[in-house]
């Protein structure tokens, strides 16, 4: 970024997060964006994770061009053939019982809707997180995010309480030959629940796969298990799947490997494929108890054409182009390159993920597992000075953690060249 974009960032912005990567963008094609010199960088983050065609799809700019000049906003009591097409693709790949859908615009405010009804339909206030949750920024979303940004703004909503991470790299619960006790963990996590709960549990909301939390992915079966203990004691499960929905991680919604079905569902980030597009998706039966007792969610943005149109679009471009299954076989090839980083390198500690969606964690050393902070800032710019985007998620207690989540139409040869590119830099950070 030359000084005077710098200058007019610092004079004129309000800083939101982490500091702006210093690279000017002036535009995006494909699996690439280009800054101010037109350098080409390659994108291992799907911009905010959402891009999963990529950026500029030939069916994506078509759609949002026919739906500006014909059909973008309504009045929010007003419907739209695009609302009633997505309502009807969501229900037709979505398994029984989900099938009412609530049109949004971000992936907070579809956590919100989602808090809301739970909240309405038991008739209870109190929601269970994990404690690396990321699921908004709002007030019933930020109150359900523990991984960062609770502190300084008085009191979060009432009745947030969280459940131990299941971390299988880091956790203290152990069996006897080593291997991660998630059981047991589970239950303690529930037991100390059931210990802060004032006997008002509404709700469970989890990501699939924690994505700002560090590309944690729960073992096989702790959904299940999840699922079941939420319903023992009468509260509700909504998965979040902003980031794991739509073919992300080699199958089209994340909870299908555990054969679970939430009674509240949450989609964003891939569903408009890098547009403000979100849903929720939930039964006739909840969604009946949520009205008579006169739920509102009524916002300017609800049930917008434009929208729709973008996510019918997303949806038939995935099932055309088999990104499902290509997300699945590129991800298997990932799985191998990273692997193949973890043997050669001693500050690689991990590795984990499904598909498209995976995690590079970063420590001093493997016996260890010291977190590698500075190394990670290292690896990044190295990254970045080659032509490679990364993401690195720092948390405290953990140590640097890629999230890499290229889109699902990057090439074979763009996607090797990225890990090659991960290579170097983490080699030249080690002093080559």
């Amino acid at each position: 970024m030359d000084t005077t974009s710098r200058d007019a960032a610092d004079r004129l912005l309000i800083r939101y997060g982490v500091g702006f990567t210093p690279r000017l963008i002036e535009r995006a094609a494909g699996s690439h964006v280009f800054d101010s010199d037109g350098t080409a960088i390659l994108d291992f983050t799907s911009g905010q994770m959402s891009a999963i065609l990529g950026h500029g799809h030939p069916d994506i700019v078509a759609t949002v061009s026919r739906a500006v000049a014909s059909l973008d906003h309504l009045y929010s009591g007003m419907l739209s053939p695009p609302v009633l097409q997505l309502a009807e693709k969501l229900d037709a790949a979505l398994p029984a019982p989900l099938g009412k859908t609530l049109l949004l615009t971000t992936g907070a405010e579809a956590n919100e809707a989602a808090l809301k009804m739970a909240k309405l339909a038991t008739g209870r206030y109190e929601i269970v997180s994990f404690d690396r949750s990321w699921h908004g920024m709002t007030q019933g979303a930020a109150s359900a995010t523990f991984s960062a940004g609770r502190r300084g703004y008085g009191p979060p909503t009432p009745g947030n309480l969280v459940l131990p991470t299941p971390n299988g790299y880091r956790s203290p619960f152990r069996n006897p030959d080593g291997s991660y006790d998630w059981e047991g963990e589970l239950d303690y996590g529930f037991a100390l629940v059931d210990q802060q709960s004032a006997g008002s549990l509404a709700a469970c909301l989890v990501e699939p796969i924690l994505s700002s939390g560090g590309i944690i992915d729960p073992p096989p079966g702790y959904l299940r298990r999840l699922r079941e203990l939420c319903h023992e004691r009468g509260m509700l499960l909504i998965l979040d799947e902003a980031q794991t929905g739509l073919g992300r991680t080699g199958a089209m919604y994340a909870f299908e490997r555990d054969g679970v079905v939430p009674d509240l569902l949450t989609l964003s980030k891939t569903l408009g494929a890098g547009l403000p597009v979100a849903a929720v998706v939930t039964s006739d039966a909840i969604e009946r108890v949520c009205h008579e007792r006169g739920f509102l969610f009524y916002t300017t943005h609800v049930s917008d054409p434009l929208a729709a149109a973008v996510a019918v679009t997303v949806l038939d471009v995935i099932e055309r182009e088999g990104l499902v299954a290509r997300a699945a076989r590129l991800g298997a090839q990932l799985t191998d390159r990273l692997l193949a980083l973890r043997e050669r390198f001693e500050v690689v500690g991990d590795v984990r993920g499904r598909g498209l969606l995976q995690g590079l964690e970063l420590v001093r050393d493997k016996k260890s597992k010291a977190p590698a902070d500075e190394l990670g800032k290292a690896v990044t710019a190295a990254c970045l000075e080659r032509g490679l985007h990364m993401n690195i998620v720092q948390l405290p207690g953990m140590g640097g953690i890629f999230r890499i989540a290229p889109p699902l139409t990057i090439g074979e040869a763009e996607l090797h060249s990225g890990v090659d590119i991960l290579e170097a830099a983490i080699a030249e950070a080690l002093g080559g």
